[in-house]
């Protein structure tokens, strides 16, 4: 997969502890999309199955968060979907 490289940040679901991890992205708006290479000897990506997560990536010079929701095809590939969450608008204001 070509394209970026990010650090995502996430807590644990069973654990309850915060991890980070570096991936590949690719991103469209607010969408970013994560394939995960070998996801048979990685464990990150099972906290976002089912209806998904919270989760942070290091993206336009700071944390960006958003939810994750991860899905396995008929081949085993995974893919972590990721809508973020609405930025700070332009400026740097907090828009209240």
């Amino acid at each position: 997969m070509s394209g970026r490289l990010t650090v995502v940040t996430y807590t644990g679901r069973r654990s309850g502890r915060t991890f980070s991890t570096p991936v590949a992205y690719r991103r469209a708006a607010d969408l970013v999309t994560i394939r995960v290479a070998m996801p048979e000897r990685k464990a990150w990506w099972r906290n976002f199955t089912g209806v998904g997560g919270p989760i942070s990536l290091d993206l336009d010079g700071g944390a960006r968060t958003g939810h994750a929701v991860a899905r396995v095809d008929g081949k085993g590939r995974v893919t972590v979907a990721v809508r973020l969450d609405p930025g700070p608008p332009a400026g740097g204001g907090s828009g209240h």
